[in-house]
């Protein structure tokens, strides 16, 4: 099929690869523009961006959507179906309805649960024991447009936002290739009234540990927050990092270093397994531990 990709992040990348490599015909890439980053602040290349063009495909980045002059290049394309994935743009009605096909979305939930910005971040933070990915066809509303594809997967006790980014990225990439090949012959189900709830961006102001809570929210907190922005706690002076977590046996005042990077909660306790320190690189617990001097109390 001739297709439009739409997509900004790591998490759209292996889905432009398996498209590539499933035969399509990519008419051309839709990204966010380059953006400053590093000591010079240079524009620099976005994820998707920098890796189409090692594919040799035609990149734009425009600002806006909303121009006629964009929806009209984007119209000439004359392609049979759009395929958006963290794009970052709202997709005005023009552009939505110029593919042949439409516009297909990847969500990384079980929609209508966690429509939004953040559903993995929140999926784990909430507690959820499962979540997944859908390909949706797209409507004028946040993620409310009817489904084509879905499949679930269970969440791991110990999995990180990033570990299951990873995961649902490739099982999406593995949908969309499906429903490609199956289009003429998929039902679109609409989404149900009931089980909606919305995955709002993750603000920075929620990386900051309450240690008066209960072990089970700490550790949804960390796992769910890492590794952006990542939950923060003051140890011995210093904002630290707590990436990757557990949740234990133990019992103290919140906050109390009960051994190593074993910390008391309101209830229970969490064992630390990752943390970084301020101007230094992310570490397993045993090597956080060799350098650093752990205070009795974190807060």
């Amino acid at each position: 099929m001739r297709l439009v990709f739409m997509g900004s992040p790591e998490f759209s990348v292996p889905v432009l690869e398996a498209l590539v490599d499933a035969g399509h015909d990519i008419a051309a890439v839709y990204c966010q523009p380059p953006r400053p980053a590093g000591r010079g602040k240079k524009p620099r290349p976005g994820p998707v961006h920098a890796r189409a063009v090692e594919l040799g495909l035609d990149v734009r980045h425009p600002v806006s959507l909303k121009s006629v002059d964009e929806q009209e290049a984007f119209a000439a394309l004359n392609a049979d179906v759009a395929v958006v994935v963290a794009y970052g743009l709202i997709l005005p009605q023009a552009i939505l309805d110029a593919p042949k096909h439409g516009c297909l979305n990847i969500h990384a939930s079980l929609l209508p649960r966690w429509r939004g910005a953040a559903p993995i971040h929140r999926a784990i933070m909430t507690g959820d024991s499962e979540t997944g990915a859908c390909i949706m066809q797209m409507e004028a509303g946040l993620d409310t447009g009817p489904v084509l594809l879905r499949e679930a997967t269970p969440i791991g006790a110990e999995e990180t936002t990033a570990q299951l980014h990873d995961r649902l990225s490739a099982m999406g990439a593995r949908l969309i290739v499906d429903a490609l090949d199956r289009l003429s012959k998929l039902t679109p189900e609409p989404q149900p009234d009931e089980g909606v709830t919305y995955a709002h961006k993750i603000d920075k102001s929620e990386a900051q540990i309450d240690w008066t809570l209960p072990a089970v929210k700490v550790d949804r907190l960390i796992r769910g927050l890492s590794p952006f922005p990542g939950a923060k706690c003051e140890m011995a002076g210093e904002q630290v990092k707590l990436l990757a977590s557990r949740v234990t046996d133990g019992t103290g005042a919140p906050g109390q270093v009960l051994e190593g990077l074993v910390i008391a909660c309101g209830t229970g306790a969490i064992k630390v397994l990752r943390a970084q320190r301020p101007g230094k690189r992310a570490m397993e617990a045993g090597d956080f531990l060799r350098g650093f001097d752990m205070p009795d109390k974190v807060r």
